[in-house]
């Protein structure tokens, strides 16, 4: 998942620049957390039905969007708090809305595809041939990696620049070699070609693409000890999920949410990596190279200024905050 695209970005910048008045929520006692259908965020799902937020004295009123709706209601300044990937915070903030990654939940670690016609069994197969991809998104990142990692470079392939909930029926259609998506896209592309196979993965780039809580700095200010008792919450999320004997209880909750089957969820599940407090002490760490949160952040940061996804690098390290993960014991 999950950048904006130009016209979506077009449409945020207006928003924003509308938007000249201060968060309506920003001091509101309730925290109001917009979440989507990555598992990672659904995850929350967990803690909201065990009654654990409140039970850590967390007053939040977590509210179920698109994932794109839910950018644009943070941007708006509707939520104190949204679920993004790192590359989608930049993004917010480079049109206007600037929030603070607080915690990170998980990576992607394999729900990001490439998946390539019957025949095809590795990125060197995709020279000189069409990829879909919807240009500007972090796939568009990802295939990048994949072909660098192969050897070759955007120049190799046709770019096909086709929306991601598109690609299934591109792929169907035959008119290019492989298309770039995440889930449920990807899957459903390998479903309706039959033969078809993935040629790389988020798996083969962990950190690539980190997926975050990221926080209006003025509800930071404001509900401070609200926002460290919730990241508290995390790991009891994290623990009962994968914990054989409690994983099918957390499985239904999830597959509920999103109203698919336990089964399927399972899948999802195995594509996301979930990071536990401790992990996040050493993702926070500031240095290059993708096992880190600012290396990663700064890798999307070039390629959204490379794409036009917006014009100025950002400064990356002011996105984020280390410090309600480092404060817990």
């Amino acid at each position: 998942m999950h950048l904006l695209s130009p016209l979506r970005k077009a449409l945020l910048a207006g928003v924003c620049a509308a938007a000249t008045f201060v968060s309506a929520s920003a001091s509101a006692a309730t925290l109001k957390v917009g979440y989507s259908d990555w598992p990672g965020w659904v995850a929350w799902q967990v803690a909201i039905d065990k009654g654990w937020l409140k039970e850590a004295g967390v007053d939040a009123d977590f509210q179920w969007f698109d994932y794109s709706a839910s950018l644009d209601a943070f941007s708006a300044h509707k939520l104190d708090a949204v679920m993004a990937t790192n590359g989608d915070a930049l993004v917010t903030g480079a049109n206007g809305h600037k929030g603070e990654m607080i915690l990170v939940t998980d990576y992607s670690d394999g729900n990001d595809m490439v998946v390539a016609q019957p025949g095809i069994t590795d990125m060197q197969g995709l020279k000189g041939k069409s990829v879909a991809v919807e240009e500007g998104l972090v796939d568009h990142l990802l295939l990048l990696k994949g072909l660098e990692k192969a050897g070759m470079s955007e120049k190799d392939v046709k770019l096909v620049n086709t929306k991601t909930n598109e690609t299934p029926q591109v792929l169907a259609s035959g008119e290019v070699a492989a298309v770039a998506a995440w889930q449920p896209n990807a899957g459903q592309a390998l479903h309706m070609v039959p033969g078809a196979r993935p040629v790389f993965t988020s798996h083969e780039v962990p950190g690539l693409i980190y997926d975050t809580i990221v926080v209006d700095p003025q509800s930071l200010h404001d509900n401070r000890n609200q926002w460290q008792r919730l990241v508290g919450v995390w790991d009891r999320v994290v623990t009962y999920i994968q914990d054989p004997k409690t994983q099918p209880d957390a499985l239904r909750i999830m597959a509920t949410r999103t109203g698919v089957s336990s089964n399927t969820y399972k899948r999802f599940l195995k594509g996301t990596h979930l990071l536990t407090l401790s992990d996040d002490k050493t993702v926070f760490t500031k240095k290059d190279g993708l096992d880190s949160l600012y290396g990663s952040s700064a890798i999307s940061d070039a390629f959204n200024v490379r794409y036009g996804v917006y014009k100025t690098p950002q400064n990356v390290g002011s996105y984020i905050d280390p410090s309600f993960v480092n404060a817990v014991k």
